[in-house]
C-alpha cells in the first residue's frame, strides 16, 4: 500500500499524513524516525555553530577526542559535527602510525603538536589514549611503555588543563556483531574500503 495524490491533499499538516498512512497500513517508522534524526540534528548543529563563534571570540582552545572500538562511529560523529563549523577555526586531527623518529620521543610531542590554537576548536580521531587502548591489545608498545603511559597521563592532563586548555571525550562502543556488518559493509563498498586494515582484522 502507497500514497496516492488525494492523500497528500487531504493531510495538511505531519499528524494527518501520519494518521493516513496507520489507516493505509504504509511502513512509515523509520521514515519518522529518519526526520526526527534529522530535526535534531539541525539543532544541535547550530548549536555547535554558536559554541565556535563564542570558543574564537574568547581565544578558547578546545579539544574533543573520540575514541572507542573500530566501526563504533567515530568518524561519522566528527563529520556531522564538523559539517556546518567555521573551517578556518575548525579541524580534525587523525595522526597516522608514528614514523622511527617519532618513536624515539616523548610519548605525548607529536600530539601537542596537533593541538588547538587560540579560538580554535579541534576534534581529535582517535587520540594519546592509543597507547592505553590500542596499543598494548596489538603489541606495539611494551608493558613498561604502557605503565609509563598510565603514570604520566594524569599529569599530562592537568598541565592542559593548567594552560586552560579545554577538553571534552567521548567513547563509542559497538557490540561485536555490529562491529562485523560494519567491516563486511565497507569491504563491500570501493567508496569505504580503504577504512579497512589488517589491524581491523586482529581486532
Amino acid at each position: 500500500m502507497n500514497f496516492e495524490a488525494e492523500d497528500f491533499l487531504r493531510a495538511s499538516t505531519r499528524k494527518q499524513l501520519i494518521q493516513i498512512a496507520r489507516e493505509k497500513a504504509i511502513p512509515i517508522d523509520k521514515v519518522i524516525s529518519k526526520i526526527d534524526y534529522e530535526s535534531e540534528l539541525r539543532k544541535l548543529q547550530s548549536e555547535l555553530v554558536n559554541l565556535q563563534k563564542w570558543i574564537a571570540k574568547n581565544k578558547l582552545r578546545v579539544v574533543v577526542i573520540f575514541e572507542g572500538r573500530d566501526a563504533s562511529g567515530k568518524g561519522g560523529a566528527i563529520k556531522r559535527f564538523k559539517e556546518h563549523l567555521n573551517p578556518r577555526s575548525s579541524r580534525s586531527v587523525a595522526l597516522t602510525k608514528p614514523t622511527k623518529v617519532e618513536k624515539g620521543q616523548w610519548y605525548f610531542r607529536r600530539y601537542i603538536s596537533a593541538l588547538p590554537n587560540p579560538g580554535e576548536l579541534v576534534f581529535f580521531d582517535r587520540s594519546w589514549y592509543n597507547r592505553a587502548v590500542v596499543e598494548p591489545v596489538m603489541g606495539f608498545c611494551t608493558q613498561e611503555q604502557y605503565h609509563q603511559f598510565i603514570t604520566q597521563v594524569p599529569e599530562f592532563e592537568h598541565l592542559l588543563y593548567e594552560d586552560n586548555l579545554k577538553i571534552i571525550k567521548f567513547w563509542f562502543s559497538i557490540s561485536k556483531e555490529g562491529q562485523k556488518k560494519c567491516f563486511d559493509a565497507r569491504l563491500s563498498n570501493p567508496l569505504k574500503r580503504w577504512k579497512f586494515s589488517e589491524v581491523d582484522v586482529k581486532g
